[in-house]
């Protein structure tokens, strides 16, 4: 799952969110969304979409099936 978690911090460093910012779009704490980005913590699927759609890309860019 190594591509979402690079994906998740990949996206929101290119909005220029801070990780406060997308977990507060989660309705999670920063600390749970920080284990999400270094990958020591499996994501919902439901957050993905949530996510997917907060930056207006496809699940499957997310999980690394497009560019």
């Amino acid at each position: 799952m190594l591509i979402v978690s690079e994906k998740l911090k990949e996206l929101r460093q290119e909005k220029g969110l801070s990780q406060e910012e997308v977990a507060a779009q989660l309705k999670v704490s920063r600390v749970v969304y920080n284990r999400y980005e270094k990958d020591k913590r499996t994501i919902p699927l439901e957050y993905i979409k949530i996510l997917a759609d907060f930056y207006d890309v496809s699940m499957d860019y997310i999980f690394g099936r497009e560019k």
